[in-house]
């Protein structure tokens, strides 16, 4: 068993539930500041630094985009994943039933939890919810009738 922290992964040993030393710490992990090392701008050819600008650039481009974007509509989109997921592994041939509830779980949660705060998209995410729960009892039914 493992603990997350910033720094990395934490062995935990179950008997004292202490952290352990780690048996394979990750070079790319500071210990202290948590914070990837890398290499250095300085280390890559003249291409290979104008890619990694360009690449930082587009990255603080989609991060601007995020901060401007609400909130809700971005949950809403991450719910809608859930909803995908859970088609999915219901539309795999057999259903995969464990799997799907998985997402159909979480997407469950996400309404209880914040559905109000979601304005309009809240209907049609309870709307999916609704189909996701229907198609998985019809298929299970189906299942077991076979």
């Amino acid at each position: 068993m493992s603990l997350w922290t910033p720094g990395g992964e934490v062995p935990v040993n179950r008997s004292t539930g202490q952290p352990a030393e780690p048996t394979d710490p990750d070079p790319l992990v500071d210990g202290a500041t948590g914070f990837v090392d890398g290499p250095s701008l300085d280390d890559l050819s003249p291409e290979e630094r104008a890619q990694a600008e360009a690449m930082i650039e587009q990255m603080a481009d989609v991060q601007r985009q995020i901060a401007a974007t609400p909130a809700a509509q971005l949950v809403a989109n991450h719910a809608m994943g859930f909803y995908e997921l859970a088609a999915i592994k219901l539309g795999q041939e057999p259903p995969q039933f464990t799997e799907a509830q998985i997402a159909i779980d979480a997407l469950a949660a996400v309404l209880d939890s914040v559905g109000t705060r979601l304005g309009d998209d809240l209907a049609p995410l309870q709307q999916g919810l609704s189909q996701l729960q229907l198609a998985f009892i019809t298929l299970k039914e189906r299942g077991e009738a076979d």
